[in-house]
């Protein structure tokens, strides 16, 4: 690093840590990670009945003894076959009897080290670099006084599942909700009562608003001092449209999206991150093909030509309507987003149709997330200022993923925790 760079990073860090200095009084604080963002782990049963031999002989490479094996995340992903294995028993399927979403036939998952921000670090503990997800924000934390277990935890859980609209069921999703609330009891317990920090990352916070607007006023303010949200994708993300019409390997090099393509149709929640209609300019066309355009208020018409139909029922009757639940919880909340970054904004087939990659045009966001959604409590709540306090901080050239690890937005983050221990909220520049 140039020497100016580091006396500027110093001064910045200083400025900010006068605005809203440190305490060793630290509000207990609970991590939400993003999709794909906590390990996972799996068991086969008896029912399961594996797609090819080599799933049923050769993939996973290592079980414990009693036969969990960990399943996200596994970087012989890259090979084919094992690809197709792995998209196999990530597959979830919805029943229309029940009204919900479950496991493929033969396998259980579970998510290890709930309460712990073990399972946050990275994806592959043999590959803790390569695989690297929350430990840097972690590491950050540590240093101004925080201790995982005591005053910090993670709130790991199965990213694929989501949650749907009142009157429908959600096991999995509501069940992370009820973990995650008392979690948050918890820490406070732990730490003297004090309402605790919820430090959310891209999906993590749609997950943390909707606990906020399922429980009472009276519990938020006793339980919840702040919610800074990093990244949040409030209206969705087109990207989300070129997963479910193509595929997307999510930069995992040698991998051909088509063989994970239906795994992802399948997860709840990419159903949940497709645009918002209530976020998304009515008039602006999202997806071009020869012969249709396709807009956020034409999803269920964009689903059933890309050969999701069965998509289209859980997305009006259990997703839709969950989508109109952004609704201000009067709680002080903090969003941190990256801009300036080029992203997908308009997505043109060919004749070719979606078995190929389409040709992007690109507009502004963080990369993953589109503007108009990271955005989009600040535009929706514009009335609510006075019982919402809301704060919007924006990084230029910080991307999605990126938040987690550069150091200018790190330093924003920990002087912004420092901040709220220090019952302000920050001024800092």
């Amino acid at each position: 690093m140039k020497i100016w760079m580091l006396q500027l990073r110093i001064a910045s860090i200083a400025i900010m840590l006068y605005l809203c200095p440190s305490t060793s009084n630290l509000h207990p604080l609970i991590i939400v990670p993003g999709s794909g963002g906590n390990q996972l782990e799996a068991r086969l049963t008896s029912s399961y009945k594996p797609t090819s031999p080599v799933c049923n002989r050769w993939y996973p490479l290592v079980k414990q003894k009693d036969g969990w094996f960990r399943l996200w995340f596994d970087p012989s992903v890259i090979l084919a076959p094992f690809t197709e294995c792995l998209a196999d028993r990530m597959m979830l399927y919805y029943d229309q009897d029940l009204d919900d979403y479950c496991n493929a036939p033969g396998i259980e998952t579970r998510v290890p080290d709930f309460g712990s921000t073990k399972s946050l670090l990275c994806l592959d503990p043999n590959l803790k670099h390569v695989t690297e997800y929350m430990a840097p924000l972690v590491e950050s934390l540590e240093k101004i006084g925080y201790i995982d277990g005591e005053s910090l935890f993670g709130a790991p859980y199965d990213f694929r599942y989501g949650l749907a609209a009142e009157g429908h069921p959600s096991k999995v999703g509501s069940k992370f909700l009820q973990d995650l609330k008392e979690l948050i009891e918890k820490a406070s317990n732990l730490n003297g009562g004090k309402p605790v920090i919820i430090l959310s990352h891209s999906l993590g916070g749609l997950f943390a608003l909707q606990l906020l607007n399922r429980n009472s006023l009276s519990w938020r303010q006793k339980f919840v001092r702040h919610f800074i949200a990093l990244s949040a994708p409030w209206g969705g993300s087109v990207e989300v449209m070129l997963t479910l019409a193509s595929g997307n390997t999510l930069g995992i090099p040698f991998v051909d999206p088509l063989l994970v393509r239906e795994e992802q149709r399948s997860s709840e929640t990419n159903l949940w991150l497709l645009p918002n209609p209530n976020v998304f300019d009515t008039k602006q066309q999202l997806v071009i093909t020869p012969n249709a355009t396709y807009s956020s208020y034409e999803i269920p018409q964009f689903l059933d030509a890309i050969g999701f139909s069965r998509g289209v029922y859980p997305y009006k009757s259990r997703i839709l309507p969950l989508m109109e639940e952004l609704i201000a919880p009067e709680v002080p909340i903090t969003c941190i987003i990256g801009s300036g970054v080029k992203t997908a904004e308009t997505l043109i087939y060919g004749a070719d149709g979606f078995d190929e990659q389409p040709e992007v045009v690109y507009g502004d966001g963080d990369g993953t997330v589109n503007m108009a959604s990271l955005l989009a409590l600040e535009k929706i709540w514009s009335g609510d200022k006075k019982n919402q306090p809301l704060k919007v901080i924006s990084l230029g050239g910080v991307s999605h993923t990126l938040i987690l690890k550069q150091e200018i937005a790190l330093d924003r983050i920990i002087a912004e925790i420092s901040c709220v221990n220090t019952n302000e909220m920050s001024t800092a520049l």
